[in-house]
């Protein structure tokens, strides 16, 4: 594994370009590039692929970085109110953003926008972008590598999706333990980072992203925000929430199997249930964090969503949480997402790992997230 130096070299090399802007990206890099050096365990194609992917966050931050150098106006935008869907992984929220997201008057980070903010998108010429045809070509490529992964979480070039790679471009993101064995980083990125950088950069990418490619009324997603719940609140004091729901032994040993499909395509002895451990303690220390913050005086922003009768019928649902943001649903918001639902399977089959191999059991698992299921009614 190249060194953190080197990869930043690379990146400006790559890009011609050289200020990264505000330094609080270099501690995320260094812890990450030593942890996958030590522990990830990696093989000749794990390797080259996570300094790619470096390689590519470091250039993307030089890119927008330079966008503002050029335009300082984009800083003017205003990101308002945002709505952001968090709660733990695999509980119906990618289902509820491509839904949501099916609105012609809000706005979602999309698929090929998210891997390449810059240049910013333009409105005029939004359908012909070049950019959609790459994107569609490197998620036909990531089927191909992850045919399980694909089946879990079916998405296009243009599907919501959530904002760990732009949190990735101050590696600060759950999306490195998603790829890696890498230990010393989470623990250092859950209880040790400052996050307030990270979600003022996010921040920074919505901002160019809306500056030329309305509409403003932000629709987001990302589980791993119950983690930091107090940095994005810090950035996003305005924002309202929508937390979605699951049987947590519907939820944990899912979200171990996606983990598990992604690391062993990078190292060839992949422990399962080190993946387990891990993803027990970030599931449960998301929720406790989430559970204070929502005691703390902000229980009136949340909207709670539960996994079943969602799956059964969406849309009662969805008209509740409209009149939640204040707004209404409209006819052709209604018609797109009553599309998209009968175009898209609701139970993709793949084959599942047994919940053992992760070190899971039902009972105990039941047990440790007795806190969580009593507190939203989860049965």
């Amino acid at each position: 594994m190249e060194s953190a130096s080197a990869l930043m070299e690379r990146a400006c090399l790559q890009t011609e370009l050289a200020a990264f802007g505000d330094d609080s990206f270099r501690e995320g890099l260094e812890v990450l590039v030593k942890a996958l050096s030590a522990q990830a365990g990696l093989n000749a194609v794990g390797t080259a692929s996570m300094e790619m992917q470096i390689v590519d966050m470091l250039s993307q931050r030089l890119q927008v970085e330079d966008w503002y150098r050029r335009h300082p106006e984009i800083d003017e935008q205003e990101i308002v109110a945002p709505l952001i869907c968090l709660g733990l992984p695999r509980t119906g929220s990618t289902a509820l953003a491509c839904l949501l997201g099916e609105d012609p008057e809000v706005r979602s980070l999309r698929n090929w926008e998210c891997m390449a903010p810059c240049p910013p998108p333009d409105a005029a010429t939004l359908g012909n972008d070049p950019r959609l045809a790459r994107a569609q070509e490197t998620m036909e490529r990531r089927a191909r590598l992850f045919p399980r992964m694909t089946a879990m979480l079916p998405s296009t070039a243009t599907s919501p999706t959530e904002d760990q790679l732009l949190m990735g471009h101050d590696f600060k993101s759950q999306l490195f333990q998603a790829f890696a064995h890498v230990p010393d980083y989470v623990e250092w990125l859950n209880h040790e980072a400052d996050l307030v950088p990270t979600y003022r950069y996010v921040k920074r990418v919505l901002k160019l992203l809306q500056w030329r490619c309305p509409p403003n009324r932000w629709r987001l997603k990302n589980p791993s925000h119950t983690l930091f719940i107090d940095a994005l609140d810090e950035v996003f004091p305005d924002a309202r929430f929508v937390m979605t729901h699951r049987e947590i032994v519907s939820v944990l040993p899912s979200v171990a199997d996606l983990y598990l499909e992604l690391h062993k395509a990078y190292a060839d002895e992949v422990d399962l249930v080190a993946i387990g451990r891990q993803t027990a303690d970030f599931c449960e220390l998301g929720m406790r964090r989430m559970i204070a913050f929502r005691e703390a005086g902000n229980g009136g922003r949340f909207f709670d969503i539960q996994f079943a009768p969602f799956q059964l019928d969406p849309f009662p649902i969805i008209e509740d949480l409209y009149a939640f943001a204040g707004e209404t649903l409209g006819a052709e918001a209604r018609a797109r997402m009553e599309a998209w639902r009968c175009n898209t399977p609701r139970d993709a089959g793949y084959q599942r790992t047994d919940m053992a191999e992760f070190g899971f059991e039902a009972g105990a698992l039941r047990e440790r997230f007795q806190f969580y299921s009593e507190r939203f009614g989860i049965t």
